[in-house]
């Protein structure tokens, strides 16, 4: 109880940072619509232990290093944005798939599962605005008093919740009647999205 207050801090304020719109959100809307449930939950899963790659680092002591380094900072900064504009420019060539092709994406659908996982992760880990909002947590919310084990803890659920609000969007986002919208629109909404990650990897260098 004494670290009740300190908590629900941390979950109100994770629950606004992972619900507003971001490189995560956009990334488990277009795999729900184009690959599908399990692949979005995959990806869901992805993005949720990427949590876990800030909460070690913020854990360990190296948030204060990085903070303190404008030069990792801005490796870190520009390595995300490259990342997610490659995933945009691959969104923006995507072309019209005929039944055929969309019977053959069905069915090699689970080979994909651990790219699915590795841009989850990926996208997470080197969102540069992730690690703000995790170097701000345990270096202006969370008590330096506050016992480690405790801190871990406090990782552990935003891992958490991470995971099931985005198995949430995924499985709202993949319904038949929702996919199959989407489907209709196909390359273009494809399109639409690389736009979103090209837009998004351009405000991560600039803002």
């Amino acid at each position: 109880m004494n670290y009740l207050d300190e908590f629900l801090l941390i979950a109100i304020s994770h629950f606004f940072a992972v619900a507003s719109p971001g490189p995560d959100f956009a990334l488990v809307l277009k795999q729900s619509i184009q690959k599908g449930r399990n692949n979005a939950l995959v990806t869901s899963a992805g993005i949720a232990t990427g949590i876990l790659v800030h909460v070690s680092y913020c854990v360990l002591g190296v948030a204060i290093v990085i903070s303190q380094s404008p030069t990792v900072f801005a490796a870190l900064k520009y390595l995300a944005a490259a990342y997610l504009a490659y995933i945009g420019v691959m969104a923006l060539r995507a072309k019209p798939a005929d039944q055929q092709a969309q019977r053959v994406q069905t069915n090699t659908q689970a080979e994909s599962m651990v790219k699915a996982f590795s841009r989850g992760f990926l996208v997470n880990a080197l969102n540069p605005k992730a690690t703000l909002f995790f170097l701000s947590l345990f270096t202006l919310v969370i008590s330096v008093e506050t016992p480690i084990t405790v801190q871990v803890g406090y990782g552990l659920y935003m891992a958490v919740a991470t995971l099931v609000w985005f198995s949430f969007l995924s499985i709202v986002l993949s319904r038949s009647k929702v996919r199959a919208f989407f489907l209709r629109a196909g390359h273009w909404f494809d399109r639409g999205i690389g736009v979103v990650l090209i837009g998004l990897a351009i405000r991560v260098v600039w803002v």
